[in-house]
C-alpha cells in the first residue's frame, strides 16, 4: 500500500500568524523566561506534508504558555513545502528541491550549492546552533506505532528514557543521503552536552498522530520543569506510558540501482525470524536480512537511488 492511498484526518493548521515570530527568522519565535535554565527548542514542518508537529505548536502557541525558565524556541521549519500541501496529492509536499532533513552538515551548509531547502536550514543555523537540547517531530508513510529515533549515542538513548514515551525507542546512524537535523553538531557528539531526539507520531495524516505529538511534546517541555504543572496535568493523560523498549539498528540499506524492489508489501516493525531471508532486490543484488529476528524499520516507498530504503534492526532491551 502506497502513503497516498492512507485518508487524511488532519487539517494544515494556518500558521500565517506566526510569520514574523520575533528572531529574525519567519516562523520562529523564541520565548525568553529571564530565569536560569536551557534554551529548549521544539521543531515541526521539516517535511512539508507532516502535519502533526504543526498542529502541536500551532495548540501550545494559541495556550499563549511561557517557559517558567530558560528559553523556549518554537520554529516551523520547511514552510515553503508545507504551503505547496494538497490534499489530493498530500505526499507531494514533502519537499521542493531536497529533502530538508538530509543538508545539516558543515558541507552541505557551508557550501556553495542552492535550493529551497538549503536557503531555509541556513536561515535556522543560528537557531539550532543555539538550542540546548531539540525535539523534532515528524511521522511515518504507514500506520505503525510511534517511535523515538535517539541516535546512535548513549546520551540519546538515556535521554529518550527521561521523556518516557513513546513504547519504541530506535537508536540509529541516519542515512547515507545526508545528516539529520538531529544529528547536527553537538547533539551528535559524545563530548557534547547537547541533546536531540525526533519523534515519529504514526502516520502522517492519522487524527491520532496529533494526539502523540502534542502529548510527547508536553511530557518533553515538562521533563525541563518549563510549564505549568496545572497546564501539563490538564492536558496530559493521568496513566503512564508503557515501559520503553529499544531497538538498535545495525544496518540502513541504502538503494544502489534504479530497480529496487522489496519482496514482500512491508510497512513496519516486521520481524523477519530468519537470517539470510531476502527481503528485497537492488537491481540483481538480493538484500538479505544478517541475522535472526531482523526487524524492519520504517520501508520506504520513495525508492530512489541514494535514498534509505529501510533500516534494520533488533531489541536490545
Amino acid at each position: 500500500m502506497a502513503d497516498t492511498d492512507y485518508p487524511v484526518e488532519i487539517s494544515p493548521p494556518d500558521i500565517a500568524p506566526y510569520r514574523a515570530g520575533n528572531t529574525g527568522v519567519e516562523y520562529v519565535t523564541t520565548f525568553d523566561s529571564g530565569k536560569p535554565g536551557p534554551h529548549v527548542a521544539v521543531t515541526a514542518l521539516v517535511h512539508g506534508n507532516e502535519l502533526c508537529g504543526a498542529v502541536a505548536l500551532d495548540f501550545l502557541l494559541r495556550a499563549k504558555q511561557r517557559p517558567s525558565k530558560g528559553r523556549l524556541t518554537l520554529a516551523f521549519c520547511n514552510i515553503a513545502a508545507f504551503l505547496s500541501f494538497d490534499k489530493t496529492h498530500p505526499s507531494a509536499s514533502r519537499f521542493v528541491d531536497e529533502d530538508f532533513n538530509r543538508v545539516w552538515s558543515p558541507e552541505r551548509l557551508d557550501g556553495r550549492a542552492r535550493s529551497v531547502e538549503l536557503v531555509r536550514a541556513r536561515a535556522l543555523r543560528p537557531v539550532i546552533d543555539n538550542a540546548d537540547f531539540l525535539l523534532d517531530i515528524h511521522s511515518m508513510q504507514h500506520p505503525t506505532p510511534p517511535l523515538m529515533m535517539c541516535g546512535p549515542l548513549e546520551k540519546g538513548r538515556k535521554f529518550a528514557r527521561a521523556i518516557g514515551m513513546p513504547a519504541l525507542v530506535v537508536s540509529d546512524a541516519g542515512h547515507a543521503a545526508g545528516r539529520r537535523m538531529r544529528d547536527y553538531a553537538g547533539f551528535g557528539d559524545v563530548r557534547s552536552p547537547k541533546n536531540a531526539l525526533l519523534v515519529e507520531c504514526g502516520q502522517h495524516w492519522e487524527k491520532s498522530s496529533v494526539t502523540v505529538a502534542k502529548e510527547i511534546m508536553l511530557r518533553f517541555l515538562g521533563h525541563f520543569g518549563m510549564l505549568d504543572p496545572g497546564f501539563l496535568a490538564e492536558h496530559l493523560p493521568k496513566t503512564r506510558p508503557p515501559a520503553q523498549t529499544v531497538i538498535e539498528v545495525t544496518d540502513a540499506v541504502t538503494i544502489r540501482s534504479d530497480q529496487f524492489t522489496f519482496a514482500g508489501d512491508y510497512l513496519g516493525l516486521e520481524v523477519i525470524a530468519k537470517r539470510g531471508t531476502e527481503i528485497a532486490r537492488d537491481g540483481d543484488q538480493p538484500i538479505l536480512t544478517p541475522y535472526d529476528n531482523c526487524i524492519l524499520i520504517m520501508p520506504s516507498r520513495r525508492l530512489s537511488k541514494g535514498q534509505t530504503a529501510v533500516r534494520l534492526g533488533r531489541y536490545i532491551s
